[in-house]
């Protein structure tokens, strides 16, 4: 026998799916702005959080920047480095956030990168 959900758990529900349908409408570019401030962050400094890749991206909506960071983690692009800090997000309220690292994929990817950068602007 299934057990019936609440009115309050079906709200929550509707909500979560809500929240999952308008992270997938973000376009590529804004994934795209996500990966390279994370790369940027994870070449100049051993570890960053989520408050400093904040302070340089545009207002990408609620969850996006989470889901984002998630699924580099997901792809061994970044690790978590088992420390925390407080959110500076008003909407947070401060509760603790996870501070990052890249790992060495990650470095690689961000060298590649960089690497192509550099090639394109002595060929301009």
């Amino acid at each position: 026998m299934t057990r019936r959900l609440s009115v309050a758990e079906r709200l929550a529900s509707t909500e979560k799916d809500a929240l999952l349908d308008d992270i997938a409408k973000h376009s590529e570019w804004d994934r795209f702005l996500v990966e390279q401030a994370v790369l940027h962050f994870g070449e100049r400094y051993i570890t960053f959080s989520c408050n400093q890749i904040r302070e340089v991206l545009p207002d990408l909506g609620n969850g996006f920047l989470g889901a984002a960071i998630n699924s580099l983690r997901t792809a061994g692009i970044i690790a978590h480095t088992g420390q925390y800090v407080p959110s500076t997000s008003e909407a947070t309220h401060g509760h603790p956030i996870a501070v990052w690292t890249l790992t060495g994929k990650g470095r690689v990817i961000a060298a590649k990168r960089r690497a192509a950068r550099t090639q394109q602007r002595r060929a301009a």
